[in-house]
């Protein structure tokens, strides 16, 4: 499976914390079935004020690691990027990492507040598109507006957002809420993939081989193909793998 969401990286944000905590989360991703995997720190003005340089840094460290230990996983990095009026300067300046292209379209990791969907964020999304940017939500699901108003998916789908859903949300892992509403965007077919998120072992470890199952018992295994393999490899073919 191809992984495009995770915070492996050592130091950057609330994910990984060291090189060692790297290596695991590198392994258990592994054991879920996992074998190209994107690294999307956080990009978050005032929170984790990361920049494609410190990216960069941590991923080679990360890389050098991993392949010094002979974990069978292929890496390349992005960023998940917070929703702010600071990407507009981000992408004229060229600073942000993309997690990859569809449809001829740079495909940007789009974080929107757990809490609520912001004023302002069609216009946002209306300029990233006219920028020929594809923006991607990513865990739609445990955000508080659309669990209350799940019509709000759609208005996002309409503006022309894509979502990828987070795997420990079929499996159970987040609130009831959460769940519901990952399993209704699947069933309607809103989920562009599915992606693992993985922040730690212990509450936020690697999800995709368990959530694959499920969805492939649920939707059918074409589907599931879909959503953990073909689009996700679609997206990232013309990134360079380490």
């Amino acid at each position: 499976m191809v992984d495009l969401h995770s915070h492996i990286l050592p130091g950057l944000d609330d994910g990984a914390r060291t090189i060692d905590e790297t290596i695991a989360l590198a392994k258990q991703s592994v054991q879920e079935g996992v074998t190209h995997m994107v690294c999307t720190p956080h990009v978050h003005p005032s929170v984790f004020d990361n920049t494609e340089s410190t990216i960069q840094e941590a991923f080679e460290a990360a890389v050098d690691a991993i392949h010094q230990h002979n974990i069978p996983l292929k890496m390349a990095y992005a960023a998940e990027v917070r929703l702010s009026i600071e990407i507009i300067e981000w992408i004229q300046a060229k600073s942000i990492p993309f997690l990859g292209s569809l449809d001829n379209k740079k495909v940007l990791l789009l974080e929107l507040p757990h809490s609520h969907i912001p004023a302002g964020t069609d216009n946002l999304v209306n300029w990233l598109t006219n920028q020929g940017i594809q923006p991607v939500i990513p865990h739609p699901e445990r955000n508080r507006e659309i669990m209350a108003n799940y019509e709000k998916v759609r208005w996002l789908k309409n503006l022309g957002c894509l979502f990828q859903m987070t795997a420990g949300a079929v499996t159970g892992r987040f609130r009831k809420e959460s769940e519901d509403i990952a399993w209704r965007m699947l069933e309607d077919d809103l989920v562009t993939y599915v992606a693992s998120d993985l922040h730690n072992l212990h509450k936020r470890p690697n999800d995709m081989g368990t959530a694959y199952k499920k969805v492939k018992e649920v939707i059918g295994q074409t589907k599931a193909q879909m959503l953990f393999q073909n689009v996700p490899a679609h997206i990232t073919q013309s990134k360079a793998w380490y």
